[in-house]
């Protein structure tokens, strides 16, 4: 499946295969299922546009964009890139001297220099692929002319047509754009693709629901994800039974009203569910990646908080489930973390406790989670429990199962290894994998207080004081392999057969990426 934006209504092809663009707000899309592939190949593609080729562009240095396919010869193969938190580099010099060098950009660079065969089968992305609410100085000009009213934020974006500007200036790196058209890619998105803080709770829903302008923001964050990240998502069977895309493809013209009723789908709570899955599954040989969505589908306004519904956990336990004995490895995506350090794990929980009270000191217990960005899986103890079970029984198969289980996530700005120890014989390794950021700026104040959480002898303190305020025993302890790791990074799973690794990459200042942690998850 290949994204295409173009600038006008086009008919694009690629290696034969055909589609018309649809349009939001005068801007045009297209997905073109390629078919006919042989297996274990690779096959260089040009786009074209009208019957004009538009990609590779004349004057490209990168090497042929290609597709690759998967088969016999690639089943027990599987090597994922992944990272979190990209924000774009901004044209201010002191700026992006601050940031430092795009991990991503670098890891682009080194790919150009590599045989086809030694490319990764998947690139994941998980969560803050623009920063809505964070704009780059040139991104604020360009608002402020269009700010007249003053009944909407100066410097954080609301329509359809200023997420386009983002996600073009974010994707519109060479080295960006020809990355992501020769890897597969998966992405998830986390509060910064729409705010900061985005479902912490009930209260800041209310709070923000209250704004004039939130309805119109949220719709143009929904649409454009949908757009721009989640259709991609899909695979060519999945989009065709989707009934949104339909409509989309069926609409003559700007399809935008219909994108505002999917928002307003995804985003209402209806009898403790979503009305929108962005959860989704890929099957990579005898892996399978699971990536889930824990920012839009949290449940919030019935006073019982879930990170996902309970009908799109039971979405998620079926896709562990199934076939289970086939896989080598079982990969679970979240933008946020399920694994934290112990430490501000058990922060986030007795917060919970005491902001699920009433009166003044569930008034101060809501102030304190969302000042502190306390709503990680820990935050919502019902589902972390849900989740952390559903791990543990896909971990400990009475027959073969999977050799490793492994979260991938981002968002906390530092990166590690975690293993997760439980009671009983395993028979897989589980772990918690982080990569963040990817690109940007990490504060000096949070680093002492992430090395901390991770000190045994503090967690145990906090692990006693957690339980007499009313946390739950938890089905499993874990301990930190590496880190915290600081600064832009890029990390990758790698396994072959039942053997796995995984391996966190930093840019030197050459732009060359060096290895700062390697850990092999498999004996």
């Amino acid at each position: 499946m290949v994204w295409v934006q173009t600038d006008a209504p086009a008919e694009v092809e690629v290696l034969n295969c055909a589609t018309r663009t649809f349009e939001v707000q005068g801007h045009h899309y297209a997905l073109v299922p390629v078919t006919g592939l042989a297996p274990d190949s690779t096959i260089e593609y040009q786009v074209r546009v009208d019957g004009t080729q538009v990609w590779p562009e004349p004057d490209s240095q990168f090497p042929p964009s290609v597709i690759r396919t998967r088969g016999p010869d690639t089943a027990d193969r599987l090597r994922i890139i992944f990272g979190s938190c990209r924000y774009p580099k901004t044209g201010d010099a002191a700026i992006d001297d601050k940031l430092g060098l795009d991990a991503l950009d670098c890891y682009a660079t080194r790919l150009t220099a590599m045989p086809a065969e030694e490319w990764p089968d998947a690139l994941l992305l998980l969560g803050d692929q623009v920063y809505a609410d964070e704009l780059t100085p040139e991104a604020r000009r360009h608002l402020a002319g269009r700010r007249s009213s003053g009944k909407r934020p100066p410097d954080e974006v609301v329509t359809f047509t200023e997420y386009e500007g983002l996600y073009r200036h974010t994707w519109g790196d060479p080295e960006i754009r020809w990355i992501l058209s020769t890897l597969p890619t998966a992405m998830i998105f986390d509060d910064h693709d729409i705010r900061d803080d985005w479902n912490t709770s009930a209260a800041w829903r209310a709070e923000v629901n209250a704004k004039p302008w939130w309805r119109d923001r949220i719709r143009a964050g929904l649409g454009s994800y949908w757009v721009y990240q989640h259709l991609g998502n899909l695979s060519p069977d999945e989009l065709a039974e989707d009934e949104d895309y339909q409509k989309v493809l069926a609409t003559d013209g700007d399809c935008w009203p219909h994108l505002i009723e999917l928002a307003d789908r995804a985003d209402t709570e209806v009898d403790g569910d979503k009305g929108l899955r962005f959860s989704y599954r890929w099957d990579l040989g005898r892996s399978r990646l699971i990536v889930v969505d824990s920012r839009n589908a949290r449940i919030l306004d019935s006073g019982d908080r879930k990170m996902l519904g309970d009908r799109e956990f039971r979405w998620l336990e079926d896709q562990v489930n199934d076939n289970l004995e086939s896989l080598d490895h079982l990969v679970i995506g979240s933008s946020l973390p399920w694994l934290l350090p112990p430490v501000l794990g058990d922060l986030q929980t007795v917060n919970e406790i005491s902001a699920n009270r009433g009166g003044a000191r569930g008034k101060i217990g809501e102030k304190i989670r969302q000042a502190a960005d306390l709503e990680h899986w820990p935050a919502f103890m019902n589902s972390f429990l849900r989740l952390s079970n559903l791990i543990v029984k896909a971990a400990t198969q009475p027959t073969r199962g999977p050799a490793t289980v492994s979260v991938l996530s981002g968002d906390v700005h530092h990166s590690y290894a975690a293993r997760a120890d439980f009671p009983g014989t395993p028979t897989a390794r589980v772990y918690q994998l982080v990569c963040s950021p990817v690109h940007n700026y990490v504060p000096s104040y949070v680093k002492p207080a992430f090395k901390l959480g991770w000190s045994p002898r503090v967690a145990r303190m906090t692990r006693r004081w957690a339980r007499r305020h009313g946390s739950p025993a938890l089905p499993m302890s874990w301990r930190n392999l590496s880190g915290p790791l600081f600064g832009n990074t890029i990390a990758s799973l790698n396994a072959k057969g039942r053997n796995a690794s995984v391996v966190f990459e930093q840019p030197r200042d050459n732009g060359e990426l060096a290895t700062a942690v390697r850990i092999a998850l498999t004996d």
